[in-house]
């Protein structure tokens, strides 16, 4: 015969302060456990929007990135006619020879004055035309030939020399901020564009450039393209999907994620012992209870399994709480160093997280509770009686 659940239920409310103490030890190791999924997976939303499956970036073959890459004006001249690129409504092949610098800029709140690093990205026509996830939101596209720059929403919102209508200093020369783009959570948000011609002829980098990126026809016209730039020994260069370029920046947040983790589980371990402390007490104080139900006939499997459950309860209200605590950082703007600049993405909270936080807190629940609850049932009828 089973020990009704209302039995442990009225025991948690009874012992609502030790109950309370208890579950927030819980919630609070599962909510640096979701705390930290969520700036992993906010990452990963943000550079998986960035990137296009029919994008290939080129760049020097061995560069990691396209900040430390190095791309001449005849590369680009040679890679545009590829096969399987797709073309443009004027014609021309989709395809943009791009400049990659940085600049130092103060955030808002920041009194150290040391800056950020904020991307610079020349780039041509084309180049906007391909982002398709790209859009202007307030003000007007930079034009050719001009000190015109447009930013990202993230930059200008962070940055308050790098918003609508303002002079920034770049490069040799004054640029105006003549617009604002949203690149609906993708990493062009954390960037500021200009004319290529304008920003390679400020920084002094009229011949090299960083990287190219073409738009295939499809998905698997893309794969075909990268495997014959990286084929062309005369071509000098390297090319992978956009996206799979993208996929590897994920690797910035790597020491955070295991990080984060190895505090989780110190965390957890602490709050396994407490919830075990927590269920030796119930056991030691309900000595005459568990007496009086093995004289009304209950079997110690049944005790077992009743301060087993009341564990895993327990647990579960912390993992329940875990989540209430971290649900307001949903949405919240951070940022992380990228390639020697600074990335900005929101925390991204999802059901399956919070779904892994609950399964986590209860198997912490479950380890901290299956001690006490094999002693509880060991108790033998006078013994417990007793109160011993």
């Amino acid at each position: 015969m089973a020990i009704p659940l209302a039995y442990n239920l009225r025991n948690l409310v009874v012992r609502r302060t030790t109950t309370v103490m208890t579950a927030l030890g819980i919630a609070l190791t599962v909510a640096v456990l979701l705390a930290v999924l969520a700036l992993v997976n906010g990452l990963r939303v943000t550079l998986a929007t960035s990137g296009d499956p029919r994008h290939v970036l080129v760049t020097r073959k061995g560069a990691m990135a396209e900040l430390t890459s190095l791309l001449t004006r005849q590369q680009f001249q040679d890679l545009k006619f590829k096969p399987g690129i797709a073309t443009g409504a004027d014609g021309q092949p989709l395809a943009s020879l791009e400049l990659i610098t940085i600049i130092s800029l103060e955030a808002v709140g920041d009194d150290t004055g040391s800056g950020d690093n904020v991307t610079i990205r020349g780039l041509m026509p084309a180049g906007i035309a391909m982002r398709h996830n790209v859009r202007l939101i307030t003000g007007r596209w930079f034009r050719r030939g001009v000190n015109e720059a447009v930013v990202g929403k993230s930059v200008a919102d962070r940055y308050p020399a790098a918003r609508l209508g303002k002079k920034l200093r770049m490069g040799r020369s004054d640029w105006t901020i003549v617009g604002v783009m949203d690149a609906g959570r993708g990493a062009q948000e954390s960037e500021i564009w200009g004319d290529i011609e304008q920003v390679s002829a400020d920084w002094n980098r009229v011949q090299y450039m960083s990287s190219a990126l073409l738009e295939a026809t499809d998905a698997y016209a893309a794969r075909a393209l990268v495997n014959s730039i990286n084929d062309d020994t005369r071509l000098d260069a390297g090319a992978e999907l956009e996206q799979d370029y993208f996929a590897r920046q994920t690797q910035s947040a790597a020491p955070i994620q295991y990080t984060g983790i190895f505090v989780a589980i110190i965390m957890a371990v602490g709050s396994s012992f407490a919830a075990m402390n927590t269920m030796y007490a119930a056991v030691a104080r309900r000595a005459r209870e568990i007496g009086t139900l093995r004289v009304l006939g209950f079997s110690k499997l049944s005790i077992l399994v009743s301060f087993f459950v009341e564990s895993v309860l327990l647990a579960g209200l912390g993992g329940v709480i875990g989540c209430l605590l971290v649900l307001p950082l949903n949405g919240a703007t951070t940022q992380i160093g990228a390639n020697f600049t600074q990335l900005a993405f929101d925390f991204h909270i999802t059901p399956p997280s919070m779904v892994a936080g609950i399964v986590f807190a209860v198997a912490l629940g479950s380890l901290g509770g299956l001690f006490p609850a094999s002693s509880a049932a060991r108790k033998e009828i006078l013994t417990a009686l007793r109160g011993v």
